[in-house]
């Protein structure tokens, strides 16, 4: 149940505390007090968007806090646990802060949370009904859900839905694998070709390399040749070689070091000049023994070079890109082979997965139509108690011509409002006020199937008047025996009915129009039903109706009114 709602610098409300106890809780006031902005207020607490033009003029930021009670709600407890808040006993406090700059904010129990959980939360407390829902009604789903939710049968829906969605993926997927399976078949002569021409040059993307390098000595054989021999004859062989030379140094140096015992260092000097020298003569005679001039290898490797640059230039610009080609072109190749057992091994998977489908709507559909003749029942014995006493209610299930992730029927209400006339679709033969209770005496059948304890109506009454009036206030207040109700309300006969009634005013101080919520006393009770039956509410008459009015909905009153402060 929600306690308490308190608002801080939001539109025209400065510092609002609007208490609310058990039963139906009425709100009135004059149009343009700002009976909307409370609502608007507790619809933003619940998760609605939030801009920044809700910020009362002259603040940085606005404020909304709504304390329940919650005694007993085991489920709201494992739903916070799982989410890492702590759970107070008994009281949950949710409060949301929109600011004019930096980013918005959230709280349960303190605990700092996101706007979406916060909705969510919301969404297991409270169940409001804005003044234009009915219009919602006429929609089909709309139907759809108030029938599957009557008849408490959302999980198998869902199954139904996930269901569905399968078989809408693997339909997907069989199309997609058959479409390329057909661009394959058409491509065919062409890939078989690329496979050959590729896997026959048996490319390798580091050759090119090596070839660049074998084709550059083989070219220049002759010149490396001669200047291997010029270079060994300077260092090795020729009689004034280096080597030779360096000999003659050997033994003069010996006779120094000898002599001079801290010049040993020169003598390890020589030792690396001379074996060193040794081997860049050792290696030169090596590389004469394998350089040579050999045309037709060099022809060969020439011939390699020009089949790898068409190669590239046809796959390319690389040969990692011609390696590429080589692996994409034999995938789809492959797919010619794979295709047909992966596309019946998928067409096995949606079979199955249809069949399964089948049968949850089949059983989806019965248990529709067994809760839409227990639907058509139940508010066909609450229409006459709405002023609709020739009412006619019936729920349609409309096969479709096709499945879908709904099920295997559209969902149609009607109604005959007349006697003697055969029931139409909604949007056809209601009016605004007829919608409204034809709307109201759903939820009201609803409310009693709903776990949320607290029900809102905002001028769900609009378009009704008089004894059906009279009527949708009983109504309402028959909702408030089982779970916390708030009306806001424009009618006498409504307000009348309620167990706490709370007044809306907007006042101008210091300069600036702010709107109030007070909780009405019977003397202050009495003053504002006059008002809201029209003509002079200080008059005798008024008074009178309005005593009237508030006498008979305590006469058959199911709960003891809270007690209320004086105004």
């Amino acid at each position: 149940m929600l306690s308490e709602l308190r608002i801080r610098n939001f539109a025209l409300i400065d510092n609002l505390s609007v208490p609310l106890g058990p039963g139906l809780n009425v709100l009135t006031g004059e149009t343009g007090a700002g009976k909307s902005i409370v609502v608007g207020a507790l619809s933003l607490l619940l998760g609605e968007r939030a801009t920044t033009d809700v910020v009362r003029a002259g603040s940085d930021r606005a404020s909304i806090e709504g304390v329940f009670e919650v005694d007993g709600r085991a489920d709201l407890v494992e739903w916070m646990e799982l989410r890492g808040i702590e759970a107070a006993d008994g009281t949950l406090i949710l409060k949301r802060e929109v600011a004019l700059e930096g980013r918005n904010r959230a709280w349960i129990n303190g605990s700092p949370t996101t706007a979406s959980l916060l909705g969510e939360l919301g969404g297991l407390l409270v169940s409001l009904h804005g003044q234009h829902e009915h219009q919602t009604l006429l929609r089909r789903e709309e139907q759809r859900a108030i029938l599957d939710a009557f008849g408490g049968h959302e999980e198998l829906r869902r199954q139904v839905t996930a269901k569905h969605g399968q078989v809408t993926s693997l339909r997907t997927e069989i199309a997609r694998l058959e479409q390329r399976r057909r661009d394959a078949m058409q491509r065919a002569d062409l890939l078989r070709f690329q496979v050959d021409e590729i896997e026959a040059a048996a490319v390798d993307p580091e050759e090119e390399g090596r070839l660049e390098a074998d084709v550059q000595r083989l070219s220049h054989a002759e010149e490396l040749m001669s200047l291997a021999a010029s270079l060994s004859e300077v260092l090795a062989t020729g009689e004034g070689s280096a080597s030779n030379q360096l000999t003659s140094v050997r033994r003069p140096l010996e006779q120094l070091v000898r002599i001079d015992a801290s010049q040993a260092e020169l003598q390890e000097l020589y030792d690396s000049a001379y074996y060193a020298l040794e081997e860049l003569g050792s290696r030169l005679d090596d590389y004469l023994q394998v350089v040579e001039h050999d045309p037709v290898r060099l022809e060969e490797l020439r011939r390699r070079q020009d089949l790898l640059y068409r190669l590239r230039t046809k796959y390319g610009p690389e040969l990692t890109d011609v390696v590429r080609t080589l692996e994409e072109a034999g995938g789809e190749l492959s797919l010619l082979d794979g295709a047909a057992w992966e596309v019946g091994e998928l067409t096995r998977r949606r079979d199955e997965s249809q069949r399964q489908l089948e049968e949850l709507a089949v059983e989806l559909t019965r248990q529709r139509r067994n809760a839409a003749g227990s639907l058509e029942g139940e508010v066909g014995a609450v229409l006459p108690e709405l002023g609709m006493d020739g009412g006619r209610f019936e729920v349609v299930l409309l096969p479709s011509r096709e499945m879908s992730a709904a099920g295997a029927e559209e969902i149609e209400f009607r109604v005959s409002l007349n006697r003697g006339f055969e029931p139409k679709p909604l949007a056809t033969v209601a009016s605004g006020g007829e919608l409204s209770r034809v709307m109201l005496a759903l939820k009201t059948i609803l409310a009693r199937l709903d776990a949320v304890p607290t029900v809102i109506f905002d001028e769900v009454d609009a378009g009704v008047g008089g004894r059906v009036a009279l009527q949708v206030g009983d109504k309402m207040r028959q909702v408030a025996e089982s779970r916390q109700v708030l009306a806001i309300t424009h009618l006498p006969q409504i307000a009348s009915r309620a167990h706490r009634h709370l007044l809306v005013t907007k006042d101008d101080a210091g300069g600036r129009t702010t709107t109030s919520v007070v909780p009405l006393n019977e003397i202050a009770r009495v003053d504002e039903v006059a008002r809201m039956l029209g003509g002079d509410p200080e008059s005798e008459a008024s008074q009178r109706h309005a005593r009237e009015l508030l006498d008979k909905g305590r006469a058959g009153e199911p709960l003891k009114p809270p007690a209320q402060p004086a105004l």
